[in-house]
């Protein structure tokens, strides 16, 4: 119930900002095929790729069935294929179960985030941004992933990884049409100002949708204990009728076998 009434919250924020972080990503991914690589760092692609960074989104709770555990081996798996090629993954963590199960394996992360899903708001989201942001640009990692839960129904909750930097031109080919954009201010001043938020949103709509999905993971989880609770304590009494029936049936036999052996 208490999941059921976070839900309706969380899934209005997300279904109000997922157009719009969508129609973002495919501005940039349009204009990132119309402009030259130099004109900003994260649209500058790392020859050869030495080191990545990967964000990923868990809760910070459990009882949420198989939530948690679907996200980290997406994780596991991205990590697994990028040390088979000789690339080192940079972890940081959002969600207390992601940094408790990578700190148990002795996994160094760059950072962790915990206690975020409480107090929702768009300065998390920031946080997080911004060390992705300072990473990159220091030059330790050459490419930047997020992994977190995206919200398909109250049912199906599908681990999601996108690439955040470097911005890739490949993204525009879902726009349809091309675009032609006039800049003003001059094109440079206006993407300083404009690829930081961009990261902020694409954070903090991962952030809405892994918050969407935690919620209705826990929901069905907890529904379908539930359901397994009423269906045990039926068959148990079923079995507590049958064992007290069988007591009784022994009892009347032992009484009525006393009686015919008095008259005998």
């Amino acid at each position: 119930m208490v999941s059921a009434a976070k839900l309706r919250g969380a899934q209005q924020r997300m279904e109000g900002f997922r157009p719009y972080a969508e129609a973002f990503s495919m501005m940039l991914g349009n204009m990132a095929g119309r402009v030259e690589p130099d004109i900003h760092p994260f649209f500058q692609k790392a020859e050869p790729v030495t080191r990545v960074g990967l964000v990923l989104m868990t809760s910070d709770r459990g009882l949420c069935g198989s939530f948690n555990v679907n996200l980290i081996n997406t994780a596991v798996k991205f990590m697994r294929e990028k040390e088979a090629a000789g690339i080192d993954v940079s972890l940081i963590c959002v969600g207390r179960k992601g940094r408790d199960f990578f700190r148990r394996r002795k996994i160094e992360m760059a950072a962790q985030y915990v206690d975020v899903w409480n107090k929702f708001d768009f300065s998390n989201a920031v946080t997080v941004a911004r060390e992705i942001m300072n990473v990159f640009l220091s030059g330790e990692v050459q490419e930047v992933h997020l992994v977190y839960a995206t919200f398909i129904n109250m049912a199906v909750q599908k681990p999601k990884m996108v690439q955040l930097l470097p911005i890739q031109a490949e993204e525009a080919v879902e726009a349809g049409p091309t675009m032609e954009y006039l800049f003003e201010p001059p094109m440079e001043q206006f993407l300083e100002f404009l690829l930081p938020k961009y990261i902020n949103v694409q954070v903090y709509h991962g952030f809405l949708e892994n918050s969407a999905s935690e919620h209705a993971a826990r929901m069905t989880a907890m529904d379908n204990a539930q359901s397994n609770c009423k269906e045990m304590i039926t068959q148990l009494t079923l079995v507590m009728n049958k064992a007290r029936q069988a007591a009784i049936t022994k009892e009347l036999m032992d009484i009525v076998g006393g009686a015919e052996a008095l008259k005998g």
